[in-house]
């Protein structure tokens, strides 16, 4: 069964709303299952859709927590699933009576495993492979079973550990014919040697991974994987946060990230990258992307890297992360297929470097503004003076000064923030009025309105989304699209979230706790809806212009994760389109004929069939001659796309007056962030093509029109 593992940075859509819940006392002396008495309660007492714990909750959750425990299936046998099976359809009567009989079962189980793994693994390593024999491995672990006995144990294991060796054993011999270019008297390393060594860093990759990781991690570790398991069964964005990942979480909000400065993802057993953060060191580093594969990681003062796949996500990161200043070396698979290692220096990322930002741009003797924002980010506790919304204002305040005529605003690859911010940033550019509405179980439905009669913008305005604009995003975006405010460009559809969570903090569920930290869950309590009824739960907004992007034909989003909530609709709210007329299916439909003839767009789309084409490639040969003309095949085959990269608008970005005053006094690297920015403006098809509809409208003359209210 495919899993849903979760995205590190934030795609929540923060409330400011309170968890009340019938009162209850808790009590009970085993903190394991205090704590299932506790979630299980909150979440059949909270959340917004609850399902019954029955059967076929038990027969999900028997599933899914044994991938969980053994998702490349390398552990357990046939006849332990077997085993475990006795339980599939008894487990919710165990959560009714706080019975952990299943998971303590799994656990013990696992254990012994894992000890039998270690002779397992050091065995197979000990003996050289042979890459002359044609034999595959296939990586996605869906198409395998589970093995029926140790000789079939032993060659999954070899399988999987050749598999793994082969990337050393071609990265060393590309090494050594490298260093035989450089220089022709150099002797090479014979081709026994190159593999000793290649198995030896297999080896010594595979020992840290379960001297510091499965070694490492205590029974409470894996108890809390069970309790996430059991929560994630109600919807995607409901789950448990352990102690430490409540306090990682913590760090998160505080506006301070120290490591590389990505947010990553783990797809199956495969750490990906799912955003770079603005100016964060991978950044300014320029050579990791997103959706980049992270293989190996390898420490400053170390020789050797450790290898990854597999590794659940948070023990990744203990490896990716470390101190300000030090060094850490990724081996990286690019979405074209080739391998790369990159080093990149540690740093602390601040919040301000996802603030928004504004550019301005002439074209045709025309000003254009830009702004960049990466979330609806707020400090709860100083809301007046950092929200999204007050920057956003301000940038449009700027760039008018500059004599701006039309607007970008840059949402793509903004996964969400806070709900009260998306609120007030909608009301910068209509009068006053509904924005979003929220429903609650049992509960009427809340309308969330603009009551600011003041507009900041009323010129013509053009909102860039992507697949990964997600939730506050969504809102925004559908908004202005009801009132026919905006022109929405990019991809066929946002992500399609349209739940809101809050993060309940379980001790403040005991009145005398005595059993220790017991963590924190995210709740799905709302939904929220467009002010036209609909939902972009799973349907996500449908951009009035679509355009192809490195996402089009992957699977990332709402609809593609596991138990998400249902579309529905709901009565549309009272609202006054914009009574302001740009021509804009005019507009759309000129839009529509430029692309159709933009060889650039058609390379992006060419190039999107292709990555899709090399992730659903999921059988590798473990034969050396046939693996490497595949490698080498990739590589060809990708440079046809350099031009994506290489692609240049010829248009110019600056500053605004006010942020140059701001370069001239800065310490800091604002100078190069702000040149990088420009520079990848002007690679951007999409702020170009976002650029002329702007100019279409502009040219457009806006008359008004008389007011037609939407009535529910």
């Amino acid at each position: 069964m495919k899993r849903n593992y979760k995205v590190l940075s934030l795609l929540l859509l923060l409330a400011f709303a309170s968890c009340s819940f019938t009162s209850k006392k808790f009590s009970n002396p085993d903190k394991d299952k205090l704590l299932i008495q506790i979630i299980t309660f909150v979440i059949e007492q909270g959340h917004f859709d609850p399902i019954a714990i029955d059967d076929a909750f038990s027969e999900e959750l028997f599933e899914d927590f044994v991938e969980v425990m053994d998702p490349v299936k390398r552990y357990f046998y046939k006849s332990d699933y077997e085993d475990f099976a006795k339980f599939k359809h008894i487990i919710d009567d165990q959560l009714k009576v706080t019975d952990i009989t299943f998971f303590n079962v799994v656990h013990d189980r696992f254990l012994k495993r894992i000890e039998e793994s270690k002779e397992i693994y050091k065995e197979i390593l000990s003996q050289p492979f042979d890459y002359s024999i044609d034999e595959s491995f296939d990586t996605n672990y869906e198409n395998t079973d589970f093995v029926k006995n140790k000789k079939e144990m032993k060659d999954r294991w070899r399988k999987q550990l050749k598999f793994s060796t082969l990337s050393n054993y071609d990265d060393i011999l590309d090494e050594e014919k490298r260093l035989k270019e450089k220089d022709p008297s150099y002797i090479m390393k014979s081709i026994e040697q190159i593999e000793k060594e290649a198995r030896e860093a297999t080896l010594r990759s595979i020992n840290i991974y379960f001297e510091d990781y499965i070694d490492d991690q205590k029974r409470e570790d894996w108890f809390a994987l069970y309790v996430n398991t059991i929560v994630e069964e109600f919807d995607p964005h409901t789950y448990y946060l352990a102690p430490k990942g409540k306090e990682d979480f913590d760090q998160r909000m505080s506006g301070k990230l120290e490591g590389i400065g990505a947010r990553l993802q783990k797809r199956m057993d495969y750490i990906k990258i799912v955003e770079l953060i603005s100016g964060g060191p991978a950044w300014r580093n320029k050579e990791l992307e997103v959706e980049d594969v992270i293989l190996k990681v390898k420490q400053e003062d170390e020789q050797f890297p450790v290898d990854i796949v597999g590794m659940r996500i948070n023990d990744a990161i203990k490896y990716i992360k470390g101190p300000k200043g030090t060094k850490v070396t990724l081996t990286v698979k690019k979405v074209d297929g080739t391998i790369k290692d990159v080093t990149i220096t540690r740093d602390v990322v601040e919040v301000f470097d996802t603030y928004a930002k504004s550019s301005i741009v002439e074209k045709d003797g025309k000003k254009f503004g830009i702004i960049d924002l990466p979330a609806f980010y707020v400090d709860f506790e100083d809301y007046k003076n950092i929200n999204a919304a007050k920057d956003v204002k301000h940038e449009i305040e700027r760039l008018k000064e500059e004599g701006m005529e039309g607007l970008v605003l840059d949402l793509r690859n903004n996964g969400g923030g806070s709900l009260p911010t998306v609120v007030d940033m909608a009301g910068l550019f209509i009068k006053d009025g509904p924005i979003v509405q929220v429903r609650s179980t049992n509960e009427p439905k809340e309308v969330l309105k603009d009551r600011d009669k003041s507009i900041v913008w009323d010129g013509p305005l053009v909102i860039l989304v992507n697949e990964i604009s997600a939730s506050a995003s969504e809102i925004l975006a559908a908004a202005m699209q009801d009132y026919k405010r905006a022109i929405i460009i990019g991809s066929k559809q946002t992500y399609g979230k349209g739940t809101v969570q809050n993060v309940i903090n379980l001790n403040n569920m005991i009145r005398t706790n005595t059993s220790g930290d017991l963590g924190a869950l995210a709740l799905t309590r709302q939904k929220y809806y467009r002010i036209n009824g609909g939902s972009v739960q799973l349907e996500g907004v449908k951009s009035d212009i679509t355009v192809p992007g490195r996402f089009s034909f992957i699977d990332v989003g709402e609809k593609d994760k596991e138990n998400p909530l249902p579309y529905d609709e709901i009565d549309a709210a009272d609202y006054t389109p914009w009574e302001y007329y740009f021509d804009y299916d005019a507009t759309i439909t000129k839009s529509k004929q430029r692309m159709s003839n933009n060889e650039q767009l058609k390379l992006i789309e060419e190039n999107a069939k292709w990555v899709k084409s090399k992730i659903d490639e999921t059988v590798f040969s473990l034969n050396y001659q046939t693996y490497k003309a595949q490698v080498e095949a990739n590589e060809l085959e990708s440079k046809k796309y350099d031009a994506i990269t290489n692609y240049n608008s010829d248009l110019t970005f600056d500053s605004t007056r006010f942020e140059k005053q701001l370069i001239a006094q800065d310490t800091t690297d604002l100078k190069e962030k702000r040149k990088r920015w420009h520079e990848s403006l002007s690679k951007d098809v999409y702020v170009e093509e976002a650029l002329n509809v702007l100019e279409d409208l502009k040219t457009a003359y806006p008359i008004k029109k008389v007011a037609s209210t939407v009535q529910k």
